[in-house]
Protein backbone atom coordinates (compact mmCIF):
# COMPACT_ATOMS: atom_id res chain seq x y z
CA UNK A 1 0.00 0.00 0.00
CA UNK A 2 2.75 2.47 0.59
CA UNK A 3 4.24 2.00 -2.55
CA UNK A 4 0.73 2.60 -3.93
CA UNK A 5 0.68 6.24 -1.78
CA UNK A 6 4.13 6.69 -2.88
CA UNK A 7 3.52 6.01 -6.91
CA UNK A 8 1.08 9.09 -6.40
CA UNK A 9 3.37 11.37 -5.25
CA UNK A 10 5.52 10.09 -8.34
CA UNK A 11 2.14 10.81 -10.64
CA UNK A 12 1.93 14.17 -9.38
CA UNK A 13 5.95 14.66 -11.15
CA UNK A 14 5.93 12.04 -13.39
CA UNK A 15 9.02 12.67 -15.43
CA UNK A 16 10.07 15.88 -14.21
CA UNK A 17 13.67 15.90 -12.38
CA UNK A 18 13.44 19.74 -10.70
CA UNK A 19 15.33 19.62 -7.23
CA UNK A 20 15.50 21.93 -4.07
CA UNK A 21 18.61 22.40 -1.91
CA UNK A 22 17.38 24.44 1.14
CA UNK A 23 16.98 27.69 1.06
CA UNK A 24 16.72 27.73 -2.73
CA UNK A 25 14.51 29.65 -4.56
CA UNK A 26 11.80 26.31 -5.51
CA UNK A 27 11.27 25.96 -9.50
CA UNK A 28 8.59 23.74 -11.23
CA UNK A 29 8.16 21.96 -14.38
CA UNK A 30 4.29 23.47 -16.21
CA UNK A 31 4.95 20.71 -19.19
CA UNK A 32 8.13 19.13 -20.47
CA UNK A 33 10.77 21.56 -21.30
CA UNK A 34 9.18 24.84 -19.69
CA UNK A 35 10.62 25.67 -15.96
CA UNK A 36 9.51 28.53 -13.73
CA UNK A 37 10.46 29.52 -10.72
CA UNK A 38 7.20 29.28 -7.99
CA UNK A 39 5.36 32.33 -6.86
CA UNK A 40 6.48 33.88 -2.97
CA UNK A 41 5.44 32.08 -0.41
CA UNK A 42 2.78 34.26 1.43
CA UNK A 43 -0.71 33.82 0.92
CA UNK A 44 -3.73 36.00 1.77
CA UNK A 45 -5.90 35.10 3.41
CA UNK A 46 -4.60 32.28 5.01
CA UNK A 47 -5.47 28.26 3.93
CA UNK A 48 -5.82 25.40 6.27
CA UNK A 49 -7.09 21.95 4.83
CA UNK A 50 -7.12 18.68 5.18
CA UNK A 51 -7.82 16.73 2.03
CA UNK A 52 -7.91 13.57 0.39
CA UNK A 53 -6.09 13.40 -2.97
CA UNK A 54 -7.34 10.97 -5.60
CA UNK A 55 -5.13 10.63 -8.58
CA UNK A 56 -5.62 8.94 -12.09
CA UNK A 57 -3.14 8.23 -14.48
CA UNK A 58 -3.16 5.47 -17.40
CA UNK A 59 -5.78 3.82 -15.69
CA UNK A 60 -4.35 3.41 -12.12
CA UNK A 61 -5.72 5.35 -9.10
CA UNK A 62 -3.82 6.24 -6.52
CA UNK A 63 -4.50 8.38 -2.92
CA UNK A 64 -2.89 9.54 0.33
CA UNK A 65 -4.02 12.53 2.86
CA UNK A 66 -2.54 15.81 2.31
CA UNK A 67 -2.54 19.07 5.70
CA UNK A 68 -1.87 22.28 3.71
CA UNK A 69 -1.49 25.70 5.97
CA UNK A 70 -0.44 28.80 3.95
CA UNK A 71 -0.76 32.50 5.77
CA UNK A 72 1.11 35.43 4.77
CA UNK A 73 4.39 33.88 5.75
CA UNK A 74 4.89 30.47 5.02
CA UNK A 75 3.18 26.95 3.11
CA UNK A 76 3.22 23.96 5.20
CA UNK A 77 2.47 20.74 3.73
CA UNK A 78 2.55 17.17 4.85
CA UNK A 79 1.73 14.11 3.32
CA UNK A 80 0.05 11.37 4.95
CA UNK A 81 -0.31 7.55 3.58
CA UNK A 82 -4.16 6.37 4.02
CA UNK A 83 -3.17 4.62 7.46
CA UNK A 84 -1.76 8.13 8.91
CA UNK A 85 2.30 7.53 9.12
CA UNK A 86 3.86 10.92 7.53
CA UNK A 87 5.47 10.34 4.16
CA UNK A 88 6.66 13.84 3.60
CA UNK A 89 6.62 17.54 5.19
CA UNK A 90 7.38 20.76 3.33
CA UNK A 91 7.88 23.91 4.56
CA UNK A 92 8.18 27.03 2.22
CA UNK A 93 8.84 30.35 3.44
CA UNK A 94 11.40 33.27 2.97
CA UNK A 95 14.31 31.20 3.83
CA UNK A 96 13.33 28.75 0.54
CA UNK A 97 11.81 25.43 0.54
CA UNK A 98 12.53 22.76 2.99
CA UNK A 99 11.86 19.27 2.49
CA UNK A 100 11.62 16.52 4.35
CA UNK A 101 11.03 12.79 3.65
CA UNK A 102 9.70 10.63 6.75
CA UNK A 103 9.43 7.57 5.04
CA UNK A 104 12.58 6.18 3.11
CA UNK A 105 11.01 5.28 -0.45
CA UNK A 106 12.96 6.04 -3.51
CA UNK A 107 10.94 8.00 -6.21
CA UNK A 108 9.65 10.51 -4.05
CA UNK A 109 8.79 13.71 -6.50
CA UNK A 110 10.42 17.01 -6.25
CA UNK A 111 8.83 18.85 -3.70
CA UNK A 112 8.85 21.97 -6.21
CA UNK A 113 6.55 20.02 -7.90
CA UNK A 114 4.04 18.92 -5.34
CA UNK A 115 3.89 22.68 -4.29
CA UNK A 116 3.38 23.58 -7.73
CA UNK A 117 -0.08 22.29 -8.36
CA UNK A 118 -1.35 23.58 -4.88
CA UNK A 119 0.01 26.65 -5.50
CA UNK A 120 -1.72 26.96 -8.77
CA UNK A 121 -4.63 26.57 -7.09
CA UNK A 122 -4.74 28.28 -4.48
CA UNK A 123 -2.42 31.40 -5.39
CA UNK A 124 -3.56 34.84 -6.86
CA UNK A 125 -3.39 34.84 -10.55
CA UNK A 126 -1.37 38.09 -10.34
CA UNK A 127 1.26 35.73 -8.16
CA UNK A 128 1.33 33.57 -10.81
CA UNK A 129 1.86 35.86 -14.30
CA UNK A 130 4.46 37.28 -12.12
CA UNK A 131 6.57 34.34 -12.94
CA UNK A 132 4.96 32.76 -16.01
CA UNK A 133 6.87 32.51 -19.48
CA UNK A 134 6.14 34.98 -22.06
CA UNK A 135 2.69 34.21 -23.92
CA UNK A 136 1.65 32.35 -21.05
CA UNK A 137 -1.80 33.20 -19.05
CA UNK A 138 -3.50 31.82 -15.88
CA UNK A 139 -6.67 32.51 -16.44
CA UNK A 140 -9.39 32.56 -13.65
CA UNK A 141 -13.53 32.49 -14.75
CA UNK A 142 -16.03 31.55 -11.47
CA UNK A 143 -15.10 28.09 -10.83
CA UNK A 144 -12.43 27.50 -13.20
CA UNK A 145 -8.70 28.66 -13.57
CA UNK A 146 -7.01 27.64 -16.81
CA UNK A 147 -3.19 27.66 -17.47
CA UNK A 148 -2.51 28.64 -21.05
CA UNK A 149 0.77 28.34 -23.12
CA UNK A 150 2.11 30.77 -25.47
CA UNK A 151 -0.13 29.30 -27.78
CA UNK A 152 -3.21 29.58 -25.90
CA UNK A 153 -3.60 25.53 -25.30
CA UNK A 154 -4.50 24.69 -21.89
CA UNK A 155 -1.77 22.92 -19.83
CA UNK A 156 -3.43 22.74 -16.89
CA UNK A 157 -7.42 23.36 -15.68
CA UNK A 158 -8.16 23.59 -12.49
CA UNK A 159 -12.03 23.47 -11.27
CA UNK A 160 -14.01 24.46 -7.43
CA UNK A 161 -16.34 23.90 -5.84
CA UNK A 162 -18.52 27.41 -3.83
CA UNK A 163 -17.53 27.33 -0.70
CA UNK A 164 -18.49 29.76 2.62
CA UNK A 165 -16.11 32.54 2.11
CA UNK A 166 -14.96 31.85 -1.16
CA UNK A 167 -13.70 28.45 -3.53
CA UNK A 168 -11.69 25.40 -2.98
CA UNK A 169 -10.17 23.39 -5.74
CA UNK A 170 -11.64 20.23 -6.31
CA UNK A 171 -9.71 18.46 -9.24
CA UNK A 172 -6.42 19.42 -11.02
CA UNK A 173 -5.95 18.40 -14.73
CA UNK A 174 -2.79 18.70 -15.79
CA UNK A 175 -2.88 17.53 -19.65
CA UNK A 176 0.92 18.34 -20.17
CA UNK A 177 1.52 14.90 -17.76
CA UNK A 178 -1.44 13.23 -18.24
CA UNK A 179 -2.64 13.10 -14.73
CA UNK A 180 -5.37 14.28 -12.96
CA UNK A 181 -5.83 15.20 -9.40
CA UNK A 182 -9.17 14.66 -7.42
CA UNK A 183 -9.95 16.69 -4.53
CA UNK A 184 -11.68 15.67 -1.22
CA UNK A 185 -11.68 18.25 1.70
CA UNK A 186 -11.96 16.67 4.77
CA UNK A 187 -12.57 19.60 6.92
CA UNK A 188 -16.31 19.14 6.21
Amino acid sequence: MLKRLLALLCLLVLSSCASVPDGARPSAWLRPGVRVFLPQPGLTPAVQAHQLLTSRYRGREHALTVVLDADARRLSLVGLSMVGIRLFTLQYDAHGLQARQHVAAPGLPPAAQVLSDIMLSYWPVAAWQAVLPTGWQLVDAGLQRRLLDERGEIVTRIDYDAAPGGRRPVQVQQRAFGYDIHIQNLDD
